[in-house]
């Protein structure tokens, strides 16, 4: 690993309304089968030039590393504590396929077209990953191997795994589980957890 961010040396309180417990591997659809071969993540839509940019597998193990300690924070009032994820940091990514200066929000999206909607900021928080690992050992597929996003600011769902995509966007855009009674921004210090807190 070329960084390590560890914001919680010490045990950090819960967000309010959460308890302990361990992560639960819950999603959206079934778990995926996905081949390295085959698998990219691409950075479309409002980028600063108009271009796409395609990251392959070996192109992602390229770019720097890094662990962070994140708890993981369910909407269902869960919190697993003391988790080391590892992987890409986010604002990498984001330096690498800049937005333009309109593109404020961001659409991440996963296998079976699951989507989420976060803002560019969000990618741009410190402890922000596009994790591979878990606790030291590769991601498993019920937890989103190869790759997914974590954003330990936010509640789980914000954080897709098994993602594909991010889309900038010049105007905000609900996603799967904004569109069925969601926050739209979920931020877990502020228990946003339902739309009609908005």
């Amino acid at each position: 690993m070329n960084d390590h961010v560890d914001a919680l040396a010490d045990p950090s309180p819960l967000p309010p309304g959460q308890r302990p417990g361990p992560l639960r591997p819950m999603h959206y659809g079934r778990v995926p089968r996905l081949d390295l071969a085959s698998w990219s993540l691409t950075i479309e839509g409002a980028t600063v030039d108009g271009s796409m940019t395609r990251l392959l597998w070996p192109d992602l193990q390229k770019l720097p590393q890094t662990e962070v300690r994140a708890d993981h924070h369910c909407v269902a009032k869960r919190s697993a504590t003391g988790l080391v994820w590892a992987g890409v940091p986010a604002r990498v990514l984001v330096e690498l396929a800049p937005p333009a200066t309109e593109a404020q929000w961001v659409l991440a999206s996963a296998a079976y077209g699951y989507h989420s909607n976060i803002t560019v900021d969000d990618l741009l928080s410190p402890r922000a990953l596009f994790a591979t690992h878990l606790n030291g050992e590769p991601l498993s597929p019920e937890h989103g191997w190869p790759v997914r996003l974590v954003l330990p600011h936010l509640y789980g769902w914000k954080g897709p795994k098994w993602i594909m995509a991010l889309e900038y966007l010049a105007a905000p855009q609900r996603g799967f589980w904004e569109e069925r009674g969601y926050h739209f921004t979920g931020d877990v210090w502020r228990e946003e957890r339902y739309s009609h807190q908005e």
